[in-house]
């Protein structure tokens, strides 16, 4: 069961057809989830449609709907500045920027190619090349990574296809591996057990008293 705007629904079933995978949906578990549906649904209206069959009950008006270990002025400051960034068009993406994000890493990873291919593999012109392919690449994951949020195209289906290309034709990753992981990042950020980015652990990231006592 979980909680969003005061609602409660019982998604034992749902988790495993969930979209988003079954891993981010139960990580809230007894929780309200209200603030990660807001920020992983961009159609609201649709998504709600699939919540109505799954709705069981409400939080009682003295049932708060926030976590214990969150504090409710913290939440509401939180709430109030993501309408407001709404509100002033900031999460509107520019298509010349993506544009031209998109066309200079083809430039650089084409570059660093032909660079090797004219003057052979001799030391400077191989230094050469894999300093633009490296710049091309680590540009590539950024971009990527903004797809994958669905933050470039206002249709989800058209991140999508861009994302496969990006992230698996031109980096030879697969794109669902990375969204299924990165979902949970963004879903529990930092939370031990939660956060894939913190599975890391022992040799590198166990670091402070909690973790350390954890792992």
């Amino acid at each position: 069961w979980l909680v969003i705007d005061r609602k409660v629904y019982d998604v034992s079933k749902f988790s495993k057809r969930h979209p988003g995978g079954s891993r981010v949906i139960s990580h809230y578990a007894g929780q309200d989830a209200t603030d990660a549906f807001v920020a992983f649904h961009n159609d609201k209206s649709l998504v709600k449609k699939y919540l109505k069959s799954l709705l069981i009950g409400e939080l009682a008006p003295d049932q708060p709907s926030f976590e214990s270990n969150k504090k409710k002025l913290l939440l509401e400051d939180f709430r109030e500045l993501r309408c407001t960034v709404e509100k002033m068009g900031l999460l509107r993406p520019n298509y010349s920027f993506f544009f031209l994000i998109f066309l200079h890493f083809l430039v650089l990873d084409a570059a660093s190619w032909l660079v090797v291919w004219y003057f052979g593999i001799s030391l400077m012109p191989f230094v050469i090349g894999m300093m633009l392919f490296t710049t091309a690449q680590i540009q590539m994951g950024w971009f990527q990574h903004d797809l994958g949020h669905f933050s470039v195209f206002r249709k989800p289906k058209w991140n999508r296809l861009l994302q496969i290309v990006v992230i698996n034709i031109l980096k030879g990753l697969p794109a669902s591996w990375w969204n299924h992981l990165h979902n949970q990042h963004h879903a529990k950020p930092n939370c031990f057990r939660k956060d894939p980015d913190l599975n890391m652990h022992p040799l590198l990231f166990s670091l402070g008293k909690t973790l350390s006592m954890e792992v």
